[in-house]
């Protein structure tokens, strides 16, 4: 089968400190680096071996992972698997690029994004423009706070056309239709993101095709809902797949609501889903 992995570990440390973001920081100290490192190649090590399933895989670390060796070398290997259909990790873009050149670019892909006030402008930009020139398949996004709109603008008339700049409506934020229209015209998309999907009682891919899965191997259906499918080394989420509808009242994050099935987003983020890049750029780009 077809099975969707979303891997987190333990690492939460990060280079940037953005006061919007929802993840709590923490400067991780050498042992849960440690920590960290070994759950990362205890999860690779399952993935490189099992055959069951052709596997998509995205990394979503509360840090950042892609300052740290052990993410880039993995993500690397995984890229060059048969059975591995694509791998993907979110990324503020701040790491080097050269390890790219270890990778299979048909099968590794990067959820990118800006953080204004965080790093220089210039310096994000040139980063991706390196990766356009390599290759990589990129979507790049910002969070649509007020005080971001320009620097969003900017950076959609600086990014190659081919790539796609995603707008995430920032947590807590309500949107005036003015403000959403000025989104929208950087990212047709964003109405998707702007408002909470109701999902209770709805169906949803996660815990079928798609689970989530945290550094000791315990399976959760995503990322937002506690309860246990199993574990992932001992086999024991495998008879816990089936379908299943979302007991929560809504789904307010594009990792969690483009899986629900009243939506229409595998057809719109066709081939694409995990690194969010639509089938067909929105406005015709």
């Amino acid at each position: 089968m077809d099975l969707t992995i979303l891997y987190r570990g333990p690492l939460a440390s990060c280079d940037y400190d953005c006061p919007y973001c929802p993840f709590a920081k923490r400067r991780d100290s050498r042992a849960q680096l440690t920590a960290d490192r070994a759950a990362l190649e205890r999860f690779a090590t399952w993935a490189t071996a099992q055959r069951e399933d052709r596997l998509s895989l995205l990394f979503t670390p509360w840090g950042e992972g892609l300052v740290r060796s052990w993410y880039r070398r993995t993500l690397a290997e995984l890229s060059r698997l048969p059975h591995i259909h694509r791998v993907a990790i979110q990324t503020n873009l701040s790491c080097r690029t050269d390890w790219l050149d270890t990778a299979d670019l048909d099968t590794l892909a990067l959820w990118c994004t800006f953080h204004p006030g965080q790093t220089p402008y210039d310096r994000f930009l040139a980063k991706c423009r390196d990766l356009a020139t390599r290759g990589v398949r990129h979507s790049v996004g910002v969070v649509g706070l007020p005080e971001h709109l320009e620097q969003a603008r900017r950076l959609r008339a600086d990014l190659p056309a081919h790539v796609y700049l995603w707008i995430n409506a920032a947590e807590g934020h309500t949107y005036t239709d003015a403000e959403a229209e000025q989104w929208s015209a950087l990212d047709p998309l964003f109405p998707y993101s702007r408002h909470p999907h109701r999902s209770a009682g709805l169906p949803c891919r996660t815990g079928e095709s798609v689970i989530s899965v945290n550094g000791e191997g315990t399976v959760h259906r995503c990322h937002f809902v506690r309860s246990e499918l199993g574990n992932l080394y001992d086999g024991s989420y495998r008879s816990a797949l089936r379908p299943r509808a979302c007991p929560l009242t809504v789904c307010d994050c594009h990792i969690g609501y483009v899986h629900l099935e009243t939506l229409p987003l595998y057809d719109v983020f066709a081939g694409g889903v995990l690194e969010r890049i639509p089938a067909t750029l929105p406005g015709g780009g």
